[in-house]
């Protein structure tokens, strides 16, 4: 049976470009989203509009609450669950081998990874983020828990084990032989990858490959995951890797990526041409169902590049703060054509809440320095942790806001539970002019939003449980 599920509502509409967003956010004081009993959207507006056809459905009363997109979080690491806030005594490449290494070896033992797995997905729940693009463990009982528990609550997610070559001696444990990273990379794509494109047009857990970044594998590596990838790619399965996030002079990851593959650019060892001189060595692993996590360092032709190939950005502002790496320019990448989505980048980063990892990048945007530095418009923030999202994972057809046929991946967000949330929506002053005021009703929704205040999670219509939300 339909149900109308009536609350303030706020979306962004259609399929905008981003020079567009403003103009396709739609706001609701009293708004209603029907949604079918398959889980699809069949109707969102105005209460008082609501058709005659769905009047006498049951109805779930939200009054007073946010009923917001699902979020979208288009960076994570599932074995760093327990890893946030983790001193390295250094910056990316110090933390990697000092905290991150040795917390990632314990997935090897069964009853550590599935309650990882549990907490993984109770944490996506109560965040409110209902698809993820997570950089999995390399242990394939790791991985084949987290796809089952997945499964279980009905998240929407995306995964792949973290390949690993090659490393330092704290990366031991996590590296495999050349052929055993193929073979265990192919196994997870045939077993968890919905490879029937019927199956795949409702699928709910699917399947990328995920080499950790261009230090963690070979030539031999990236070329063999380049013929991998050429026999999956018309089949969805997705790619996901790091980009030029630290530049440390000398000691960074980019530096270190150019002087180990003699290339002229890190974006090379991605796009076939991981050879001496960037000489193409094998296929390229960009494409529209890419997507390369930060992006802070590129050079104009990276850019450039990424648009042409519809490669997305996965941008973590809080990581990028935690780790000193810089903050990836907005209107330099943007203005290139590249997609950017948000990523909470857990453990780097130390926010899983979306809105507050919006939050942060609201902040490092406007204080760019010179002409550089802008006030990102609240639309704009919505769209990044929502359709944007769903744009970069070849999703948005279906979901990322609440366009009728689309799946009804949403949350609610109720401003009673924190006072101070509450109190500041309600009292706070804004402007008089109707449409500033909409919009600053919006920056405040979503700038000074707990995830205390997010009560319920719903994928394909089904409202999500964890320990804490039983009944």
């Amino acid at each position: 049976m339909t149900t109308v599920h009536r609350g303030r509502v706020f979306h962004i509409a259609g399929a905008p470009v981003l020079d567009d967003v403003v103009d396709h956010l739609v706001y609701h004081l009293d708004g209603a989203l029907v949604v079918s009993d398959v889980g699809i959207i069949s109707w969102c507006g105005a209460w008082a509009d609501l058709p005659v056809e769905f009047a006498d459905d049951p109805v779930d009363d939200h009054t007073g609450c946010f009923l917001l997109p699902g979020f979208i979080d288009t960076h994570m690491h599932f074995p760093q669950v327990n890893c946030g806030d983790s001193y390295g005594g250094g910056q990316l490449l110090e933390w990697l081998t000092n905290c991150i290494f040795p917390s990632e070896a314990r997935f090897a033992d069964p009853e550590f990874a599935r309650g990882a797995a549990r907490e993984w997905c109770d944490r996506m729940i109560t965040a409110g983020t209902t698809t993820g693009l997570i950089f999995g463990s390399q242990f394939p009982v790791a991985q084949d828990l987290l796809f089952e528990t997945a499964r279980d609550r009905g998240l929407r997610i995306i995964a792949g084990r973290t390949i690993m070559t090659v490393g330092p001696d704290a990366a031991a444990p996590l590296l495999t032989s050349e052929a055993d990273a193929i073979e265990l990379t192919r196994q997870e794509i045939e077993k968890w990858h919905p490879l029937d494109a019927s199956v795949r047009e409702r699928a709910l857990q699917q399947v990328a490959i995920v080499p950790r970044f261009s230090l963690s594998v070979t030539p031999e590596t990236l070329g063999a995951l380049g013929e991998l990838y050429d026999d999956y790619r018309d089949r969805g399965v997705y790619f996901t890797s790091h980009l030029n996030e630290n530049n440390r002079p000398g000691t960074g990851e980019i530096d270190m990526v150019k002087s180990i593959y003699q290339v002229d650019s890190y974006l090379d060892t991605y796009d076939g041409r991981f050879l001496p001189g960037s000489k193409k060595g094998g296929a390229s692993l960009l494409g529209r169902r890419s997507v390369m996590a930060h992006g802070v360092h590129c050079q104009d032709r990276e850019l450039a590049r990424l648009a042409e190939t519809r490669t997305s950005i996965a941008h973590c502002p809080t990581s990028q703060l935690f780790l000193g790496s810089g903050t990836m320019p907005w209107t330099r990448t943007t203005s290139a054509g590249v997609n950017v989505a948000i990523g909470s980048d857990f453990s780097a980063g130390d926010e899983w809440f979306i809105p507050q990892v919006l939050n942060a990048a609201f902040k490092v945007h406007i204080s760019e320095s010179g002409d550089d530095g802008l006030s990102l418009h609240p639309a704009v923030l919505l769209f990044l942790g929502t359709l944007a999202g769903a744009r970069a994972l070849d999703l948005e057809e279906r979901i990322g806001n609440f366009d009728p046929g689309k799946e009804a991946d949403f949350v609610v967000v109720d401003p009673s539970r924190w006072n101070q949330y509450g109190n500041t929506l309600e009292w706070g002053s804004r402007p008089a002019d109707p449409v500033l005021e909409r919009d600053a009703f919006l920056f405040t929704t979503l700038m000074a939003m707990r995830e205390v205040t997010l009560v319920e999670t719903y994928v394909q219509g089904r409202r999500l449980r964890t320990s804490q939300w039983e009944g």
